[in-house]
């Protein structure tokens, strides 16, 4: 008899745990010790690695309400889908990361795709991505934001294809919260993340411009700064620098 069969056999759920573990302890090795400014960049480029079947992908962080940051992406359009569904409130990023479950979109030119996304499906869909896996960072019973994946063309992903990105998004989760923990900053759950984000103070920045402005939220005045980056087909750190140094003012709209 097989050692295997004498041992009982191999065990999945164990095979699952020494794999998270192992992809967990790649990503933090490959993070440690980095300056902050330098994680985001590092953490899409092993992601990208372990997952080298998708086009591109990026890595969200959730806030308050319906606002999030994207924390890294590894190309335009990665950062440009992340974008477009925090600002329409629509895509399978939003809606995964409501169910705390995967959401796969594998043939967005589709009508059954196109229904259940009508506005996200039209941007995807100029920017050449025909297949979007968005799968949640989970933590505690909730979501810490998304690891998104995206490809130039149709089709599901294969069974093992599938386990490595969620085994990729369980390790994203416990690197971040790895990370997190070894900070000297007690403040927030994701201070480590803020401070990766020394580009994005001009978005921070450019926020309470708008705020005071407009006399609005927080929320909404990061949404307005989103819808202006949508609707000019830029990134809401270009919109945000307009803003910043003044060559542009959203009491215009």
């Amino acid at each position: 008899m097989a050692g295997d069969d004498l041992l009982g056999g191999s065990d999945p759920e164990h095979e699952a745990d020494v794999e998270r573990a192992r992809i967990a302890h790649a990503l933090i090795a490959d993070l440690r010790g980095l300056p902050p400014a330098e994680v985001p960049e590092a953490l899409c480029r092993s992601c990208l690695a372990l997952l080298p079947e998708v086009s591109g992908l990026s890595v969200s962080v959730l806030g308050d309400g319906s606002t999030g940051v994207v924390l890294c992406a590894s190309d335009d359009v990665a950062a440009r889908l992340a974008e477009i569904q925090f600002t329409l409130g629509e895509g399978p990023c939003r809606e995964a990361a409501r169910l705390h479950a995967p959401v796969f979109a594998t043939n967005l030119p589709r009508a059954a795709d196109r229904r259940r996304w009508p506005l996200f499906s039209i941007q995807a869909a100029k920017a050449g991505v025909e297949a979007v896996f968005s799968l949640p960072l989970a933590s505690a019973g909730s979501a810490l934001g998304t690891l998104d994946l995206y490809r130039a063309t149709p089709g599901s992903l294969s069974e093992d294809r599938l386990r490595t990105a969620m085994l990729v998004a369980d390790a994203v989760t416990l690197a971040v919260i790895a990370l997190e923990q070894a900070s000297p900053d007690p403040e927030g759950v994701v201070t480590w993340l803020a401070g990766a984000e020394s580009d994005r103070e001009e978005v921070h920045q450019a926020t309470g411009m708008i705020m005071m402005q407009l006399g609005v939220s927080a929320e909404e005045a990061l949404l307005r700064l989103r819808a202006r980056a949508f609707a000019q087909g830029r990134t809401a750190m270009e919109v945000a620098r307009a803003i910043v140094d003044r060559s542009m003012d959203l009491r215009d709209d």
